[in-house]
């Protein structure tokens, strides 16, 4: 199944719908895995919260869930 990925997803939606996503967010020392807030963030509020790049945060999970699709 292609998954796509959407800016104004949740961080929880992300994570459940490519679990290659996960990686991304422990890398990043994020602690959205299991985070009750992790159901209302998107990636917008999660690099804000956790004072990150939304640029790159949102470069890096589209790339995980892209190259597990191609797999």
């Amino acid at each position: 199944m292609k998954r796509k990925f959407s800016d104004d997803a949740t961080m929880d939606e992300i994570m459940h719908g490519s679990p290659a996503a996960i990686r991304v967010v422990l890398q990043r020392g994020m602690l959205c895995v299991g985070c009750p807030i992790a159901s209302f963030h998107t990636v917008s509020d999660a690099a804000r919260e956790h004072d990150l790049d939304e640029e790159e945060l949102s470069y890096d999970l589209r790339t995980a869930i892209e190259r597990t699709d191609s797999d």
